[in-house]
């Protein structure tokens, strides 16, 4: 396996995105590995701190289609799919695709279009096909959607169900720069401008490519069972009142092997498990306290935090 091939596109899409967002160089490898996985994102911050433009620069890095639908409470589920109409110069009926029909959406503000709606995403996220009128059809390939709420305006918003957050791979959240870093971008050009200047690193062959390689990445058994520890423990937590599901357990471990190849190895280590965890399973999970999403991160750390770390074995 040649790990090296993931570290060095790891870097590249980096500082690609980092023209245009600043500090967030974790946020843009989760975001990667997600992709490599053909995983969704989930972004849930306060507004104004760079969601949607730090979206919109991967999409251009990666070099694919992309489409962005403002999610409104009277967007209709034919909005996103297409709908079927008929030609009357041919006298047939044609199927008009939707904006759902590329490489990468970015669904603005998911949380304030209606359950109707928001279910027919989950088809298509999950199947990588769309059903329309008893007709199926096949989504492009690589198909990404990353998908942004705001957690603190809930007035005219639907939260989504527990069924379709289990469909995102990740669900993050980028929080506020950093002092110095809110003035550097303060005293440069409009991200609008930046956004601009970003071309791809990747083409659709080395996209490809990359995620043939990953899988190659080796879990030996001790890191495996610890992963499994922690899953198991999710579902026998009383706080919890959902564990993680097999989904869950599967995400975890793509990512988890993705994470070792960023870092140029080709075999998991407990820390790999450790990192991913929190932004695989946070979101997978329903707590009876009803806390917030960064609330139940932390508690799900500290739950981790008391799971055996498997120790290197001395040969």
């Amino acid at each position: 396996m040649e790990a090296f091939l993931l570290k060095d596109a790891a870097g590249k899409v980096v500082e690609s995105c980092k023209k245009v967002i600043v500090g967030k160089d974790e946020a843009i490898r989760l975001i990667f590995t997600s992709f490599l996985c053909s995983g969704h994102v989930l972004l849930e911050d306060v507004p104004g701190t760079g969601k949607t433009m730090l979206l919109r620069a991967f999409a251009r890095t990666v070099g694919s289609g992309f489409e962005r639908i403002q999610f409104t409470p009277d967007l209709l589920p034919s909005d996103l799919t297409g709908i079927t109409f008929y030609n009357q110069k041919t006298g047939e009926f044609e199927f008009r695709k939707g904006p759902l029909f590329t490489n990468m959406v970015l669904a603005d503000e998911i949380n304030r279009a209606t359950p109707r709606t928001q279910s027919s995403l989950l088809e298509a996220m999950e199947e990588h096909q769309i059903t329309v009128d008893g007709t199926t059809y096949p989504m492009g390939e690589p198909f990404f959607v990353m998908a942004t709420q705001n957690p603190v305006e809930s007035y005219g918003t639907f939260p989504l169900p527990e069924a379709q957050l289990d469909r995102f791979f990740m669900k993050l959240s980028l929080g506020y720069m950093t002092r110095e870093q809110e003035m550097e971008v303060l005293g440069r050009k409009p991200a609008a401008d930046l956004l601009e200047t970003i071309e791809p690193v990747l083409s659709p062959e080395e996209i490809q490519a990359l995620k043939k390689e990953y899988p190659k990445v080796r879990v030996g058994q001790d890191v495996l069972g610890y992963l499994m520890d922690i899953v198991e423990r999710t579902r026998k937590e009383s706080r919890f009142v959902t564990g993680v599901s097999t989904r869950g357990a599967l995400a975890l471990y793509k990512a988890s092997q993705v994470t070792a190849a960023f870092d140029g190895r080709d075999y998991v280590i407990p820390e790999d498990v450790l990192f991913t965890a929190p932004h695989v399973l946070s979101h997978r999970i329903t707590s009876r306290g009803g806390e917030s999403f960064e609330d139940a991160k932390n508690y799900l750390k500290r739950m981790m935090e008391e799971v055996p770390v498997p120790l290197e074995k001395l040969s």
